[in-house]
């Protein structure tokens, strides 16, 4: 009977204590849920990727509130979403938990669209009242600078929301007038904290970035509802080339104190026929999916005056040779431009030119080698090849007259290389089979195929 007695009572002190531990991991989890990870005034420690995934909560918290039309742009979390085997994986999981939001990595990024959100002042106190520290970083706004204004306004280009060691970035994408968004750099005051963020580690903001405009889902990640590019590996490509160089108003501005602009209605008149060539072009091309940079004497007026040079009488273009396309003629004489000339082929030495109105375009293929990259020419009359050696280079996005397009990022090399040290002169008399100082003889083309390398209309 005592036996029995005993028995029963350690039976219901095990009862009456499953229950109470039971009732205190309830109230446990909807404390946490409601308050973060705080219980009776001491810090539980979560996990890592709990830890990540209260902050990310508390920041679309703010998002929401405050409407801000933010997408997802971090490179890790869309790199995981483009893979159908952890989509599936993730799809497989019932419990709540966090996979896309909450990487291996103490940063999170997110893009927010500036012409659908006006700035309030609000979020700043919202932020800090969720806990969290706010950075943010401004600078000049290039759509206001000119050579006439060189001030500009300064507008925010970064947020840096940090709250228990881990950062949420939004970079502030704006809208350009050739039609795409633009993000500056995150450059840093003398006076923030240089530690705030892991900043070498930032997806985005070592360089300004360039992009066409995304269409975005709304979509559920991890139980949060976030905006995302539809086309996710072509945004992560697009991320891959975006880099951005601005125009430099300054230098071009000093350029034309020492040498006036031309405004004679002949110079005006061919900057509006030139503009509208170099636009027409870009959108055949672009069509084509061929990407292009300004070359030759249009890089030069780019980089030199932010302008079209008016002397010039044609517009230039270069494109990589393993990018040619067979239908590239075809394309251009539909779109009216009829052919001009073309020398050279495919395997060598590559030339097209077509007519526009008063305006010639010029496209140059261009091929690589081990240490350089070169161009060809061909002189009609003999059959004289040259070559135009460069420095091997990448390539950024800029903007000239209203239009998104590419140019060599190490720009001095380029026009350097093609114009010598003193290309900031105006040279007006221009030989290209000698004046050019990388121009080297490339022989000369055999006459039994003057027929294929030397075709002129």
């Amino acid at each position: 009977m005592l036996r029995f007695n005993k028995t029963a009572v350690l039976a219901l002190l095990i009862a009456t204590s499953s229950v109470f531990l039971l009732f205190q991991l309830y109230h446990y989890r909807q404390h946490v849920s409601q308050n973060g990870p705080h219980m009776f005034g001491r810090t539980v420690h979560l996990s890592g990727k709990d830890t990540q995934w209260q902050v990310v909560k508390k920041f679309m918290g703010l998002v929401h509130k405050y409407n801000m039309p933010v997408f997802l742009v971090d490179t890790a979390s869309l790199g995981l979403l483009s893979q159908d085997s952890m989509l599936l994986r993730d799809s497989q999981v019932k419990e709540p938990h966090c996979t896309f939001l909450c990487t291996n990595r103490d940063v999170l990024t997110f893009a927010l669209l500036n012409n659908l959100w006006k700035y309030d002042a609000g979020l700043v106190a919202a932020a800090e009242e969720k806990g969290f520290e706010l950075l943010e970083v401004r600078g000049k706004d290039p759509r206001l600078v000119s050579m006439d204004d060189l001030s500009g306004n300064e507008i925010p280009l970064h947020f840096l929301f940090r709250l228990q060691g881990y950062v949420v970035h939004v970079v502030v994408l704006y809208e350009r007038s050739g039609n795409y968004l633009w993000h500056g750099v995150l450059r840093l005051k003398p006076n923030m904290d240089r530690k705030f963020a892991p900043f070498r580690r930032l997806d985005y903001g070592r360089n300004a970035g360039a992009y066409d405009r995304p269409e975005l889902v709304l979509t559920t990640l991890d139980g949060q509802d976030v905006r995302i590019p539809r086309n996710i590996s072509g945004f992560l490509t697009e991320y891959s080339q975006a880099r951005f160089l601005e125009c430099r108003y300054r230098d071009a501005r000093s350029f034309f104190q020492l040498y006036p602009d031309d405004t004679s209605p002949e110079a005006m008149n061919f900057r509006m026929k030139a503009k509208a060539l170099l636009h027409l072009a870009a959108r055949i091309l672009t069509e084509l999916r061929v990407p292009f940079w300004l070359s030759s004497g249009t890089c030069l007026g780019w980089f030199r005056q932010c302008g079209i040079i008016p002397y010039s009488k044609d517009v230039d273009l270069g494109i990589w040779i393993k990018d040619y396309r067979h239908d590239i003629s075809q394309a251009f004489q539909k779109a009216g431009l009829p052919l001009k000339h073309k020398f050279g082929k495919v395997e060598d030495s590559l030339e097209l030119s077509f007519q526009g109105l008063d305006v010639k375009l010029d496209i140059f293929f261009f091929y690589e080698e081990t240490d350089v990259v070169w161009n060809g020419g061909t002189q009609a009359k003999s059959g004289k090849k040259f070559k135009y050696v460069f420095p091997k280079f990448t390539l950024c996005w800029t903007e000239l007259m209203d239009l998104k397009v590419r140019v060599p990022c190490e720009t001095v090399d380029y026009v350097s290389a093609n114009y010598g040290p003193t290309w900031n002169t105006p040279v007006k008399t221009w030989d290209w089979k000698s004046s050019p100082p990388n121009v080297q003889d490339n022989g000369v083309w055999p006459v039994r195929e003057w027929d294929e390398v030397i075709q002129v209309y």
